[in-house]
């Protein structure tokens, strides 16, 4: 015993559970622990930073996808590509939970491809752990048998493929459900070469929803008003304004909101404090970076920032939002034996 496999799968929503079993009987047979309900927003870098440091985005400080780096000019940081200008240790200041468990004697590993080892992401939310790089499933879960030699151990294995193929192609496409079977049958595998004793769980850091409405801020309305930068991600915008100020804020999210109706929640900075949106502790450096205004689509609905229509409108899979498909993801585990 003292071998533990976390394995994560972007993307990978609870409801996929019940629509899609028979794509994937391995992970199908696997025990339900029941399900886990994301922080807000329901995005990656937001996530995984909630998983591994076991605080509130309010604590860690990922915000979002992106968010306007403070006193910068409007500088934007991609949480997931990084700018080197940034101190990820400074960022994310949390201790992690890898930092923890190594200072108890675990082991502890970081199992996903390459390119991710040396990101500023991965120095911010996944510091503490050893990390094992590779790019093919063979070599995926031949890292993830070697760093379970020893005991006591606790792997956490990292695939985006299922995400990837939401975003282009959406849920339920012929690609999502290649990126499904593929991972299913990855899980089979990783059960046999897994040492006796081994528990997997196996979660994921969001759902996703296929896109409908489709709504360009600032094209035929009046959204960008007073906006300076656009931040966040289509489903979850953090809005920074030309004028600093509550009663800016207030009618900025005021115009947004009368426009927007029910296609989505429109809040200011000091309503995202007093709801909690990103959990009860809030520091300093979070609510310097938090949006001066916050909208959070409902439905199936998208607000595209006009410098990146290609890109977003192309999109068909999103996230970040507060429904349920976005937020309930499941846990489940098996013990081999």
């Amino acid at each position: 015993m003292g071998r533990e496999v976390l394995f994560l799968i972007d993307g990978f929503g609870a409801d996929t559970l019940e629509q899609f079993a028979e794509a994937m009987p391995t992970i199908s047979r696997l025990t339900r622990h029941g399900i886990v309900q994301t922080a807000f927003p329901s995005t990656t870098a937001t996530s995984l930073a909630t998983l591994t440091t076991g605080t509130f985005p309010g604590a860690h400080g990922m915000l979002g996808y992106t968010v306007q780096v403070p006193r910068s000019g409007g500088r934007i940081l991609n949480a997931l590509k990084w700018d080197e200008r940034v101190d990820p240790n400074v960022w994310q200041p949390v201790p992690t939970l890898f930092e923890r468990a190594s200072a108890e004697g675990i082991r502890v590993s970081h199992v996903a491809a390459k390119r991710y080892e040396n990101t500023g992401f991965t120095r911010a939310v996944f510091r503490g752990a050893d990390y094992r790089g590779a790019n093919v499933v063979p070599d995926l879960i031949a890292e993830t048998k070697a760093a379970l030699q020893k005991t006591p151990s606790f792997v956490y294995l990292y695939m985006n493929d299922l995400d990837v193929a939401g975003h282009s192609d959406g849920v339920g496409s012929p690609k999502w459900l290649a990126a499904l079977s593929m991972i299913d049958q990855m899980l089979a595998s990783l059960m046999k070469e897994m040492p006796m004793g081994t528990r997997i769980w196996l979660t994921s850091d969001h759902g996703m929803i296929n896109v409908g409405e489709k709504i360009v801020i600032g094209l035929d309305n009046p959204l960008h008003k007073d906006v300076s930068v656009i931040a966040g991600e289509p489903r979850a915008r953090h809005l920074y304004l030309n004028s600093d100020s509550p009663s800016a804020r207030k009618e900025v999210a005021s115009v947004w909101q009368e426009y927007l109706g029910q296609r989505a929640r429109v809040i200011t900075r000091e309503q995202a404090i007093e709801t909690e949106l990103f959990g009860h502790d809030v520091s300093a450096d979070a609510l310097d970076r938090m949006g001066e205004v916050i909208a959070i689509a409902n439905g199936d609905v998208i607000l595209i920032d006009p410098e990146r229509v290609d890109k977003e409108g192309a999109m068909v899979g999103h996230h970040g939002a507060q429904s349920e498909i976005e937020t309930n993801v499941g846990l489940l585990t098996i013990t081999l034996n």
